[in-house]
């Protein structure tokens, strides 16, 4: 390993392997329910750090381990495992739903994809969801297309009644 000379390289590689550090420590405090600090200074100079659940109960646990925190400390420390533990599970339905979009933008490609083959051409190779899906797009076309019928035969009925009077 060897220091890289380039400054623009330095920065970006700066940036890249402190998110990651932070990434890196944030599972560790989700999976191991570990307190944490880290603190460094970028190649610019910039003050960069990383505690939790508070700068001031890491510190105090580090001088003193064998102390326990004051209650004020320990309120700050719950308020912030417990703003984790939500946004955890918040992270985690956003999951959920970006994953139900993306199956729904797949599902909708896929049916694209078919309409443009012709479904003739393509029905032998759909799965059972697929079909599904063809089978719904089916009927709602067909009862578009039955719905406009009626409405041409209303309106080609209604000129004729007119025309037959003369108007």
């Amino acid at each position: 390993m060897k220091k890289i000379e380039n400054k623009d390289s330095m920065f970006a590689t700066f940036t890249k392997r402190r998110e990651g550090l932070y990434k890196k420590s944030s599972e560790l405090v989700i999976k191991c329910n570990v307190d944490i600090g880290i603190m460094m200074i970028s190649p610019t100079g910039k003050p960069h750090s990383f505690f939790h659940p508070t700068v001031d109960a890491v510190i105090s646990c580090f001088q003193n381990p064998n102390i326990q925190l004051g209650e004020s400390t320990n309120l700050e420390v719950n308020a912030a495992r417990n703003e984790v533990n939500q946004l955890k599970t918040r992270l985690e339905e956003l999951d959920v739903i970006e994953d139900i979009a993306i199956a729904k933008k797949n599902s909708y490609e896929q049916m694209e994809e078919t309409r443009q083959k012709g479904w003739w051409e393509s029905t032998e190779q759909l799965n059972a969801d697929e079909v599904f899906i063809f089978e719904t797009w089916l009927n709602e076309t067909s009862s578009n297309l039955h719905h406009r019928l009626n409405q041409l035969e209303i309106e080609a009925s209604s000129s004729m009644r007119y025309e037959s009077f003369g108007v």
